[in-house]
């Protein structure tokens, strides 16, 4: 994945934030890291096809994410880019197995309870297979979304502040689940954070207080 030239102006604002451009190997991770407001989030919704920039490109797999038609980069998003967000939405009505069915449904990808199962096991959390979302933890759902991102088989992993909530115990689990999955697929993991602890885990850091040019309102 390579991004270039990319730009953001915020709606209702004069602020527009110009990024770095960076490439990213196959298979490498990528920590993105900075202070409230430094745009970090941004540029992860910007990378994972959910927020289109004023201006650059992303390229991923050899396809320029923001040259296709809305529909084919839903159906590109669903097929090649897991995302773990920082507050879990499954569907309440469905249980944890058909929030996975409905994400396999969803990309055109076959339905497989063995796959399912299989991911619900490594992740800890076979047990609650027929559970709802009211009745998980919030450990519990924070695993579900990691299988739900992973599902498919993503070349890219994204994950949104996935240890801000956690202490330093339950931060390395989850770090650790995020790896060994993004290991299982041969993905890329991209994780952007304010949390100092998972710097440590990183070679390759994009510090957004250093890198990113900011125009316009004062941060």
């Amino acid at each position: 994945m390579h991004f270039f030239n990319l730009r953001h102006r915020y709606t209702r604002s004069k602020f527009t934030i110009s990024y770095p451009d960076y490439t990213l190997n196959e298979k490498e991770h990528l920590l993105i890291v900075g202070g409230s407001g430094s745009g970090k989030t941004t540029l992860l919704h910007i990378l994972s096809g959910l927020l289109k920039p004023t201006a650059g490109e992303v390229v991923i797999n050899g396809t320029s994410m923001y040259e296709l038609s809305e529909a084919g980069l839903d159906q590109f998003r669903r097929n090649h880019i897991g995302i773990v967000f920082q507050r879990v939405h499954l569907i309440s009505a469905l249980t944890v197995t058909e929030n996975l069915a409905l994400a396999q449904y969803l990309a055109k990808q076959p339905g497989n309870s063995g796959i399912i199962n299989t991911l619900l096991s490594e992740l800890g959390i076979e047990g609650k297979a027929k559970s709802y979302p009211n009745e998980l933890s919030f450990g519990e759902s924070q695993r579900v979304g990691i299988a739900r991102a992973v599902i498919n088989k993503p070349k890219i992993l994204f994950a949104d502040e996935p240890t801000s909530n956690l202490d330093d115990k339950n931060s390395e689990k989850v770090l650790m689940l995020l790896q060994q999955q993004a290991e299982k697929n041969e993905a890329s993991l991209i994780i952007a954070t304010h949390d100092e602890r998972v710097k440590r885990h990183y070679d390759n850091v994009l510090d957004l207080d250093q890198e990113m040019i900011a125009e316009g309102e004062e941060r």
